[in-house]
């Protein structure tokens, strides 16, 4: 059986050496759905709690929202990161609250303290699902993953190989010592 939560995500970005409107720096709300597939939890009676699915989800995804996202080699990179540098604000500022961890990935890297993510690809609908995938196939049984933004859309599905090992009293995920971070059971 499946599970999924939705997120929409503001972010800013352009298709650097691509010939048309979207060469140009430009915003959108994305919408993000991730799906998870698991057995059902007897002791919760669900796959995996939605709100949980999308607390394990949003604390990578919260780099995207209201971020920049650039391709590496784009030259407005460095432009934007000196101004970042005059204005006191590329090693973060105390406003900026809304930040998760930051990740380097073979795709993606964040830098949450100037709401940047840098990316190796150009951040298409397409590019975002795989971005996503891969900093999430770890910690949720992924089967398929939709982006919208804009006239633009993607969907992938996944196998699942995961075993999680989940309360009974809550179902989610236990942590490496079999307890469950939120209500404290611990597996026997």
């Amino acid at each position: 059986m499946r599970s999924f939560t939705s997120f929409d995500l503001q972010y800013a970005h352009r298709f650097y050496g691509f010939r048309g409107e979207a060469q140009y720096l430009h915003g959108h709300t994305g919408h993000l759905t991730i799906e998870v597939e698991d057995s059902i939890n007897e002791g919760v009676n669900m796959v995996f709690p939605c709100n949980e699915i999308k607390k394990t989800a949003w604390d990578v995804l919260k780099n995207f929202d209201h971020a920049l996202v650039l391709r590496k080699d784009d030259p407005l990179l460095p432009a934007i990161l000196g101004v970042y540098d005059k204005q006191g604000i590329r090693e973060g500022h105390p406003q900026n609250k809304m930040k998760g961890e930051a990740f380097k990935t073979e795709l993606a890297t964040a830098y949450p303290d100037c709401r940047l993510v840098v990316t190796k690809e150009t951040m298409t609908v397409e590019g975002m699902i795989k971005i996503v995938y891969e900093l999430l196939k770890e910690k949720l049984n992924i089967v398929k993953i939709t982006f919208t933004s804009g006239d633009n859309a993607a969907s992938a599905c996944f196998n699942t190989c995961n075993e999680i090992d989940r309360c009974p009293w809550c179902g989610i995920a236990l942590n490496d010592n079999g307890v469950c971070p939120k209500c404290g059971y611990k597996k026997k």
